[in-house]
């Protein structure tokens, strides 16, 4: 069974030569990409956040195998939602499913369910695929979609990922994807999303969680980060480092309602 695009048209092009080449915009050139256990990569539409995912994916090796979590928008599905599919369609081509890494998870994790209602209509991870087949070819993936979960159980299941991941030969690369704040004006987005990524640069994820929490930001991927957060620091990542943040105002022109997208590593 294949997943479709659900935002193919939308929020990136449909057309394979038109899609290459704006990836080739955004990815630049001549990096020298770093080994990283793990990313935050916003997942607007590419005219509004694609330059800080193109600065975030070129600074980063890409492994073949990389478990993406992303927050479920719809509220469809199962709170800890794993796709159950063979592969998921791009129009660069399907991108396989690392099914014994799927497999080995969702056995090990009793949180973990199987469930494609979760990703049949979500954008949050499947905006990554084209990113991450251009800088990675022979790619796998093990997609996850997350509900509603608390402090605790995010720093569980993070640890619960990095223990199964560190047991296989493979190198697994761990992907959050989350925008910042949402439609405050810019100066105002811009100070909340600085509390957010001073926690994120801290590499404090329990922290991070909090000022989300307390400064009501509407940073909507802030689950999958907590949670990859702490997989990486599992698995040796002691550094969070900042590549790029922008906002919507300074694509469309308009500062009075911005989205904030910011790009970090982890390692």
């Amino acid at each position: 069974m294949i997943r479709q695009p659900a935002v193919a048209g939308s929020f990136y092009p449909a057309s394979p030569d038109e899609l290459s080449s704006q990836l080739d915009d955004f990815i630049p050139a001549g990096q020298d990409p770093r080994n990283v256990s793990g990313l935050i990569v916003p997942h607007a539409g590419y005219i509004y956040s694609g330059k800080v995912a193109g600065e975030v994916f070129a600074s980063a090796k890409i492994p073949r195998e990389v478990v993406l979590l992303g927050p479920n928008h719809h509220g469809l599905g199962d709170n800890i939602a794993v796709s159950g599919v063979d592969a998921w369609s791009t129009p660069l081509g399907q991108v396989p499913v690392a099914v014994s890494l799927r497999n080995q998870l969702v056995n090990s994790i009793p949180e973990l369910s199987v469930d494609d209602r979760a990703h049949e209509y979500e954008h949050s991870l499947e905006v990554m695929l084209p990113f991450l087949l251009q800088r990675q070819p022979e790619l796998r993936i093990v997609p996850i979609s997350l509900g509603q979960l608390s402090l605790a159980a995010c720093l569980k299941l993070g640890t619960a990922l990095a223990k199964e991941i560190k047991s296989r030969q493979e190198e697994v690369l761990l992907l959050a994807s989350s925008d910042m704040n949402h439609f405050s004006d810019a100066e105002n987005n811009e100070k909340l999303d600085s509390l957010a990524i001073d926690a994120m640069t801290a590499y404090d994820p329990q922290r991070l969680y909090q000022v989300v929490r307390d400064n009501r930001i509407s940073m909507c991927g802030v689950l999958p980060a907590v949670i990859v957060m702490q997989a990486a620091h599992e698995l040796g990542a002691r550094k969070c480092r900042l590549i790029r943040y922008a906002h919507s105002g300074q694509v469309n022109g308009d500062n009075s309602r911005v989205v904030g997208y910011a790009g970090l590593t982890l390692e």
